[in-house]
């Protein structure tokens, strides 16, 4: 198993924890906790959803200097407060400093969130362009 280059001070109780880095892969898991409840019912934020997503794919990229451009997601199920998700990211596209990667979490066997990230590897860190 490979070990990530990026994102290495990300939070996990927001974001996930990785369960496994490979060649242009990734899978990251996140319990949904009450802090990201929106209502009585125990229904999450999407955005918790999508933050595990994006942390999969930049880390599928695996560049310390890895940002997200852009993104075409689709929320398929929804989540609820003790539920584990898990999100399984690769890499399908290099070309120059462009990197698309491909994700789908899955709570159990249903899929809840699929989506393209397009990702760009850039010279320095953002904050030093």
């Amino acid at each position: 198993m490979t070990s990530s280059r990026t994102h290495l001070r990300i939070d996990a109780s927001l974001c996930g924890d990785l369960v496994e880095v490979g060649d242009r892969a990734a899978i990251a898991t996140l319990e949904a906790s009450e802090a990201m409840r929106v209502d009585d019912r125990g229904l999450i934020h999407g955005s918790f959803v999508f933050g595990l997503a994006d942390y999969a794919a930049m880390v599928a990229v695996n560049d310390p200097n890895v940002v997200l451009g852009a993104a075409e997601v689709k929320f398929l199920a929804p989540v609820v407060v003790g539920e584990v998700m898990r999100a399984s990211a690769r890499v399908i596209e290099e070309k120059g400093k462009r990197r698309i990667a491909e994700v789908i979490a899955h709570v159990g066997e249903k899929a809840v969130f699929s989506g393209t990230f397009v990702t760009f590897v850039l010279e320095q860190h953002v904050l030093d362009s």
